[in-house]
């Protein structure tokens, strides 16, 4: 089953015939810049949106990637921090985010003489409240995880497949998802929840995230995890650290990490 999705994301390369990517560096993306160079070769190119709601690591992770798969990789800056309608941060703020990539990335294809821009949104993301899919559409992009039925499990699987080590990387949104739907989003707080989360990322911890609700900083990792990062941390440093980058409070969410929890907002 997971061969045979392969095989059709293969094919519908071949029938794309070129393939400009919107490549994050996450592992949906990576995936389909893969699949691309695989079956186009030159005809395939990865493009990378540099902003402050990108992580430097993450920029450099996406770099060593797309070197390792062999693509052709470049970078765009986009510029959603000028947008209102972004840094007030509403519960459509995706779009905003979106709307700036896909305004940069289409004209950018059509210069090279591709008819699109490919993303890397699965089937999974359809399921969840992503108001950015809705500004890709509108711009014409092409979705093949997507279009063929593969789920983010599926992605994984194939990625194991294809023998390329990063198949169980953690999902890593952009910055701007560690904040409450309302609350202003400024260089600053981008900048200090990425540091917040590298500093934990330091210690051994992956799959985390730093919430940022106002001056209170929320720590949420795996729910297994929880107790041996409480007897294993040195909370005294980690508080030390977090206020130092201007967090007043620093909290440990006792449920955990969970994709998508800012977004009960909405659903409740």
């Amino acid at each position: 089953m997971i061969e045979q999705k392969l095989i059709q994301l293969r094919n519908l390369f071949q029938d794309m015939n070129q393939g400009l990517i919107a490549y994050s560096g996450g592992i949906d993306s990576t995936l389909v810049a893969k699949v691309a160079y695989d079956v186009l070769g030159h005809r395939s190119v990865a493009i990378t949106a540099v902003s402050p709601s990108l992580l430097p690591e993450e920029l450099d992770e996406a770099q060593q990637q797309a070197k390792f798969i062999g693509i052709n990789h470049e970078l765009v800056y986009t510029e959603e921090m000028n947008n209102p309608n972004y840094t007030s941060n509403p519960v459509n703020r995706c779009y905003f985010c979106k709307s700036e990539l896909h305004d940069k990335l289409k004209p950018l294809a059509l210069q090279k003489g591709y008819p699109y821009v490919i993303d890397g949104v699965n089937a999974d993301d359809l399921q969840d409240y992503r108001p950015g899919i809705q500004a890709a559409k509108e711009r014409g992009v092409r979705s093949p995880l997507a279009e063929l039925g593969i789920t983010k499990m599926e992605v994984r699987e194939i990625t194991k497949i294809l023998g390329l080590p990063w198949w169980d990387k953690p999902s890593q949104p952009c910055l701007s998802s560690r904040f409450p739907y309302g609350e202003e989003i400024t260089y600053e707080k981008l900048h200090r929840v990425g540091r917040a989360e590298i500093y934990l990322r330091n210690l051994g911890y992956s799959n985390l995230r730093v919430r940022s609700d106002g001056d209170t900083a929320r720590i949420e990792l795996l729910p297994d995890q929880i107790t041996d990062f409480v007897k294993q941390t040195n909370l005294n440093e980690l508080v030390n650290y977090f206020q130092s980058l201007g967090f007043i409070y620093v909290t440990l969410d006792l449920e955990g990490y969970r994709s998508g929890k800012l977004n009960q907002v909405i659903k409740n």
